[in-house]
């Protein structure tokens, strides 16, 4: 701790931490995070597999007719993944809103009512609803950003019409929120106009082309992959909530690729032959399993390195932290063993994940497991996470397994040399 160079790192993956544009783009993705998995676990039910010689589609089919029960599913994925890019659009822009204090409702429908200018038209005049999900996540967040400071910008500088005492509150806030609604929407109105007479091509064509296809290919690699995973523990071990630091930056980059593994399995394509390997839920099913730093696995391998000593201060730990660790909950080990700033515990917090991305990835892209089509609570625990996320086969159960006991071996010597330290100590001390 006291290396300079750690201690400002320490620093700026603090404030980054703390920088409120990246705060809203992570609350955005969280707000809208349970219409995700209810959408994903919708076309996981309309295409589940079969199970020995049940086979739950055909049975549904006798029951309500072909493919008309399926309509439900359909639905459900139109209501959340289908509109993706604008219901985050809103949710960014409101949360930005609320930080800055201002009218985080008008500024959610600003950004809403842009985003739907931007969206090109079809050949007969209808919206490219193909740019309402994921493919227009980045014009999403880069537009809620851009219009909230905008209208933060205008509110601020007095631009509003502001209605005589006694007029309800709701009345005055749209009143309030009218003349940087206009300047706004004209704004945008003439940056459409300038795409349609220069470039002709719309701005979510560009983006997509530039920024976002060129990230989710390298999102989709295993040293990019790995680079995550040892930032996410590298931030954790430093008493920084890795997940929420990185998370407003992985967030767009591996929505889409799972989104494009749902479609393809949607329309009946298996999940070994879906594109993407690396998406959140691999992260979250195969490496992350008992939360950050596979602390599970860390748990396991307490309570077979020390049994003789029952009340020893690890066991007891780990009896504390278990029934939330199997929900994926694991401060209570993180802090309490602790791994936070224990030399003892950093190389295999760090390490162990890294390997089981290594793994699973492996795994994975040779097409011994099938890939992931689905997205769970992040509470879903192991075994059942592994079945769900890979479209329901046992050889994601079997990966976890693998994973859980490669973890629990490298975890069980610092656990060993973690509790002869804390003897030597103890024996000092007394």
């Amino acid at each position: 701790m006291d290396n300079k160079m750690m201690q400002k790192f320490i620093e700026i993956a603090g404030r980054i931490g703390s920088q409120r544009h990246l705060i809203a783009i992570r609350d955005g993705f969280v707000a809208i995070m349970p219409l995700i998995i209810v959408g994903s676990l919708a076309i996981l039910v309309n295409n589940f597999p079969p199970f020995g010689s049940f086979n739950f589609v055909e049975w549904m089919n006798t029951i309500f007719g072909e493919g008309n029960w399926q309509t439900v599913g359909g639905s459900i994925w139109n209501g959340t993944f289908a509109v993706l890019a604008l219901l985050v659009t809103f949710a960014i822009a409101y949360n930005l809103a609320k930080s800055y204090e201002v009218d985080g409702l008008a500024a959610g429908i600003i950004a809403t009512s842009g985003f739907i200018m931007l969206v090109p038209f079809t050949e007969d005049g209808g919206l490219n609803i193909g740019w309402l999900g994921t493919q227009g996540l980045f014009v999403g967040i880069i537009l809620a950003l851009i219009v909230t400071e905008l209208f933060r910008i205008l509110i601020s500088s007095n631009m509003k019409i502001k209605m005589p005492e006694g007029v309800p509150d709701g009345v005055a806030r749209s009143f309030e929120a009218l003349i940087p609604t206009v300047i706004i929407l004209i704004i945008l109105g003439f940056f459409q106009a300038l795409m349609n007479v220069f470039a002709n091509i719309s701005i979510f064509e560009v983006i997509f082309n530039i920024l976002q296809e060129p990230l989710q290919g390298l999102g989709n690699t295993l040293p990019a992959a790995m680079l995550v995973s040892f930032l996410n523990h590298l931030l954790w071990f430093f008493g920084l909530h890795g997940t929420n630091i990185i998370g407003s930056v992985i967030e767009p980059v591996y929505l889409p690729l799972i989104e494009e593994n749902l479609n393809l399995f949607k329309d009946g394509m298996s999940a070994f032959d879906v594109p993407n390997i690396v998406t959140k839920p691999f992260l979250d099913s195969f490496v992350f399993m008992g939360g950050s730093g596979t602390t599970i696995a860390l748990l396991i391998a307490i309570f077979i390195a020390i049994q003789k000593e029952k009340n020893h201060p690890y066991r007891q730990v780990a009896k504390l932290s278990a029934p939330a660790g199997i929900f994926n909950i694991n401060e209570p080990v993180i802090f309490g063993l602790p791994i936070v700033l224990n030399p003892v515990m950093l190389i295999p917090f760090i390490l162990v994940p890294v390997t089981l991305t290594i793994t699973s990835y492996i795994a994975l892209a040779t097409g011994l497991v099938p890939r992931t089509v689905a997205i769970l609570p992040w509470t879903t625990p192991p075994i059942l996470s592994g079945y769900l996320v890979t479209g329901g086969s046992w050889r994601g159960i079997a990966l976890q397994i693998v994973n859980l006991v490669i973890a629990v071996g490298m975890y069980i010597p610092f656990i060993m040399a973690g509790a002869r330290t804390m003897k030597r100590n103890g024996e000092k001390s007394s």
